[in-house]
């Protein structure tokens, strides 16, 4: 007895919203910083912060996504276990 994964796939068509998303929202912040009417060392400032920014919502995004994964794999470890022990189980066993 096996259920279906209920996990929800993303279509291609997310993925490439999101990484267009991405890339759009990257280049308007390095676009803004160049042409900001300021000193070098601020665009550096804010350029390291748009840097900072952009690997730590990453490295957010990778934990997030670890978490689920692990959470899924103990899930479905779960799963079989019930699995096995509603295959084993015989109500009748102990009847009569």
């Amino acid at each position: 007895m096996t259920t279906p994964d209920s996990t929800q796939k993303n279509t291609s068509a997310f993925y490439l919203q999101a990484a267009a998303a991405f890339g759009v929202s990257l280049f308007a912040m390095i676009a803004a910083i160049y042409y900001l009417p300021a000193d070098a060392w601020v665009k550096a400032f804010l350029a390291l912060g748009t840097m900072f920014l952009t690997t730590s919502s990453f490295t957010l995004a990778k934990c997030v996504r670890d978490a689920q994964e692990d959470q899924m794999v103990v899930r479905r470890l779960d799963q079989a276990r019930l699995d096995r022990a509603l295959a084993s189980h015989d109500p009748f066993k102990n009847a009569g």
